[in-house]
Parts: structure tokens; C-alpha cells; sequence
């Protein structure tokens, strides 16, 4: 009694099949009863009948049939992204609409929140006789001014401040000197302080270790309310961690030294450069436009004695540059 034949995939081609297929491209071809053992070479279509003789079974060639096969994947690939979009298609509109009536006990613990307002409204009630907020905040300049998930009122953090509270900030270095961000220190009273890094992750808010507030999309229409315990405490081991690593600003600001005539900032862009990334992608990840990344690389090539962008990586590495500070 003959055993079925399990069926397969062609990337997971059976091994009488693989050792026929071979023997079929290295012979040209094989009888039609050889194939009695491997009758998937045929199904996947790797062996057709011979156009003069239906007895014998010809190979397709390799790269015939790998073109093919793939070209059906992209396929696949392209009617999944397309009901991708269907799907985002039908679903946004709907988390738009306020979660009151459809939150349950299980989904409290994560609330999708659209528009300013809902977003604002939101931070409001969470902060209401709060004590305590942890804030990342990056520097945003390849979108427009963003709701006030990531920039507080003045009157919201002096009303923490007030209840005796505190405040913890981290920006990025290049917001060390922003007069906006000076300013709304200069005004606010009590126990507040910030740091800076040369890059800090996306946007953050976490009020008393209970709840807090990512967001949700690229333009930050949409945030996302988090109350998951397990969640909150991995967004302060890494707001705590990353808080010792940085650089105070506020209320006294300790000033990065320039070592050998590199400054922190040239540093970091160092850092960068011998990681392979572009000048767009130096400038979005320090927080700065492709015009001032550009000068700083310009000064470090000429402190450095760099004539070409790739004699300035050789020389990073040689000075040892990266390994202070």
C-alpha cells in the first residue's frame, strides 16, 4: 500500500523531491513513474510533461521557477497590505469616537485618546491632586507645534508644584539653550529640575507611577493612555535609568567640557557618522536641522584635519574622541 504523499510548501520541498528535482535539471529529465514518489515536483510545478513525450517529465529551470514563486508571494504580500489599509480604513474612525461607552474593565487598563482636547482633558484628570511627573520630551521640529501631551501648562505643573510635588524632565541637549523652554522654567516655583541626553526616545508622561501617556500616532493626534502596572514600571526604569545618564540643566546646569577641541555635540555626531547614518538621520536623532548637523560635521572634519567623509570615520575612530567624556 502506497503512502499518501504529506502535503508541502515549496519551501519546505520534500527531500525525495529535492534529490529528484536535482536529478531531473542535472539528466534533463525523468520518467513519469520516477515522479510516483515526489508527486509534488509537479503540483508546485517544478517538472512539467515533455511537450513530445508525456512519459517523460522535463524540470523547470531554477531561476524560471523562483521568479514565479516569488512573484506570487509579493502578491500575497500586496493583498495583505492592501486589506492592512482596509482594515485601518474601517478601525480609525472608530477609535476616534470616546472610549466611555465601549471601555471595559479588561481594555481600562489602555485608552486610545483623539484630538488636543480629549488628550488634554485626559492629562487634566490624571494629574488632579497628583504628586509626582516623569516627562520625556524631544525635540519635535519635522512636525507641526503637537498637542499638549508633551508640553504642560504652566498652571497644571504649578498646581503639582504647589501641592508640594515634583517634576522631572528630560530633554534633549539641543533644548538646553531654547528660550521657550528656559522661559517656562524661569516661571514655574518648587521642586522642578531637568536634564538633558543627546537623544531620549519617543514622548513620554508619567503621572504618580500610575498612569501614563505615549502617543499613538506620527502626527500626535492620537495618544495612548496606559494604566498597565507592568507597563508603567518599564516607562520609569527607563526614564530613572536614562535620568542618571543625563546631563543637569535646571535649576543649575553643568556644562559639557570640549575635550581636545571636539565639543559634546561634535560627539555625538561622531558617534553617529561612524555608524553609517546620514546627515538627515544625524539631525532627526539629535534633535536638529540637516543644515546645523552639516556645520557641526564641517568643524569636527576640520579640528580632525578630514579632507573626505570617509577618511573623517577612519580619523573618528583613530583619535579616540568617542571615548571620552
Amino acid at each position: 500500500m502506497t503512502t499518501a504523499h504529506p502535503p508541502h510548501g515549496v519551501e519546505d520541498l520534500c527531500e525525495a523531491g529535492l534529490a529528484l528535482y536535482a536529478r531531473a535539471l542535472r539528466e534533463g529529465q525523468v520518467h513519469g513513474e520516477d515522479a510516483d514518489i515526489a508527486p509534488c515536483l509537479v503540483d508546485l510545478g517544478l517538472l512539467h510533461p515533455h511537450v513530445e513525450d508525456m512519459r517523460r517529465l522535463e524540470p523547470v529551470a531554477p531561476a524560471v521557477a523562483l521568479h514565479r514563486l516569488l512573484r506570487g508571494v509579493e502578491d500575497r504580500i500586496a493583498d495583505e497590505r492592501r486589506r492592512e489599509e482596509r482594515l485601518a480604513t474601517v478601525f480609525e474612525p472608530l477609535m476616534r469616537i470616546d472610549g466611555a461607552r465601549t471601555t471595559t474593565a479588561d481594555t481600562a487598563m489602555l485608552r486610545f485618546l483623539s484630538g488636543g482636547e480629549a488628550i488634554n482633558l485626559a492629562i487634566a484628570q490624571a494629574m488632579t491632586g497628583a504628586s509626582q511627573l516623569l516627562a520625556i520630551q524631544p525635540h519635535i521640529s519635522h512636525v507641526a507645534r503637537p498637542p499638549e501631551i508633551h508640553v504642560e501648562p504652566l498652571r497644571r505643573d504649578q498646581a503639582l508644584l504647589d501641592r508640594g510635588g515634583r517634576i522631572r524632565t528630560l530633554y534633549q541637549h539641543t533644548l538646553r539653550h531654547a528660550p521657550t523652554v528656559l522661559a517656562r522654567y524661569e516661571q514655574l516655583k518648587g521642586d522642578v529640575e531637568a536634564r538633558t541626553l543627546d537623544e531620549v526616545p519617543q514622548l513620554l508622561m508619567v503621572v504618580d507611577r500610575t498612569v501614563a501617556f505615549i502617543p499613538a500616532s506620527k502626527d500626535y493626534t492620537l495618544a495612548l493612555e496606559v494604566r498597565q502596572p507592568a507597563l508603567i514600571e518599564h516607562f520609569v526604569i527607563i526614564f530613572d535609568r536614562l535620568w542618571h545618564l543625563a546631563t543637569p540643566m535646571y535649576p543649575e546646569a553643568v556644562q559639557r567640557p570640549t575635550l581636545n577641541g571636539v565639543t559634546p555635540r561634535q560627539r555625538a555626531i561622531a558617534a553617529l557618522l561612524v555608524e553609517g547614518h546620514t546627515d538627515a538621520a544625524i539631525a532627526d536623532r539629535l534633535g536638529m536641522n540637516v543644515r546645523t548637523a552639516r556645520v557641526h560635521i564641517a568643524k569636527l572634519a576640520a579640528t580632525l584635519g578630514s579632507e573626505s567623509r570617509a577618511q573623517l570615520g577612519y580619523l573618528i575612530g583613530r583619535s579616540g574622541i568617542l571615548d571620552q567624556g
